[in-house]
């Protein structure tokens, strides 16, 4: 083993514990006894990433050890490291260094959600149900006594499980219940908020309408290739809300002429002759905004 295959074995050993009958808190797990955490909502996908992933796991080993707790019939569930799991499996390995914890279910879902959310990328919808689950975990481990696991360690103080995770991630509370919305939402427009086809908060709208009401407005979506603007989704909210929203509603929403956006071009030819020669293109941004806003605050 490399040294710095002993430098982030180490770091986890200090980060976990020592759990195992091993001296450093890591065994070799079976991959065919392990299984996918329940509900786990982090996609794992067989990309680019993934592919130098297993080149890596063959060439140097799996680095990292995956977090387990043993499942209640038989083998491990794992609580963190899916997509290593996974890679494992791709480079053709029977076993996985991995780190058993003894967690509550409460206790390994908070664990799953705050491990997983370190990614980089993170899907929309994978945040909406990963928010979800550990809110969830958080209200009913609320009062509970404290085990001995920092990193499952949370101290409501009679706050909302929400602002909890607000402080924990950086993110506004509201935004946090902006993504819990999601998760009311049918699986094509969670895809469609996924790929980009959807704003965030035109999603967030169409949230409190109904299964049913989602999948007219899906087909109507599909049959005019539009998705709704902002102003429409808070109407069909609206109409949701007071029980009025049928397929004649959606059409009559959805075929509205909507806003035409107002595009402004500026040539950089034209402009220089205001500035000096040295100025960079934020710079002369910055005295047009400024000067906008001097002129709107004179009218």
């Amino acid at each position: 083993m490399g040294v710095a295959s002993k430098i982030k074995l180490t770091s986890f050993d200090s980060l976990f514990g020592d759990d195992t009958n091993t001296s450093n808190g890591i065994t070799e797990v079976k991959i065919s006894e392990l299984r996918s955490f329940k509900d786990h909502p982090f996609k794992v996908v067989d990309d680019d990433k993934m592919a130098d992933m297993v080149e890596s796991i063959k060439e140097y080993g799996v680095l990292s050890p995956i977090i387990v707790r043993k499942s209640t019939d038989s083998g491990y569930e794992i609580i963190s490291g899916h997509r290593r799991k996974f890679a494992a499996e791709k480079a053709e390995l029977e076993t996985i260094p991995a780190i058993i914890k003894e967690l509550s279910d409460d206790e390994a879902t908070i664990f799953m959600v705050d491990s997983n959310l370190q990614r980089e990328e993170i899907l929309p919808s994978e945040k909406a149900f990963s928010y979800k689950m550990k809110a969830e975990a958080l209200k009913r481990t609320a009062g509970r006594p404290k085990n001995n696991y920092a990193q499952v360690e949370h101290n409501l103080k009679g706050k909302p499980s929400v602002e909890i995770i607000a402080e924990e991630t950086g993110e506004s509370r509201a935004t946090i219940q902006r993504y819990i919305r999601l998760t009311f939402l049918i699986s094509e427009f969670l895809d469609m908020v996924d790929n980009k086809k959807m704003p965030f908060n035109v999603a967030v709208e169409i949230s409190y309408l109904t299964e049913t009401e989602q999948k007219m407005l899906c087909d109507k979506i599909e049959e005019l290739n539009t998705t709704p603007s902002i102003k429409q989704a808070a109407r069909l909210k609206e109409y949701s809300k007071d029980n009025k929203l049928d397929k004649n509603v959606i059409d009559a929403i959805m075929t509205e002429e909507k806003e035409a956006p107002i595009k402004v071009s500026l040539s950089g030819n034209s402009l220089k002759r205001y500035f000096p020669n040295d100025y960079t293109a934020k710079q002369i941004e910055k005295v047009i905004y400024n000067l906008l806003e001097e002129w709107k605050s004179k009218n």
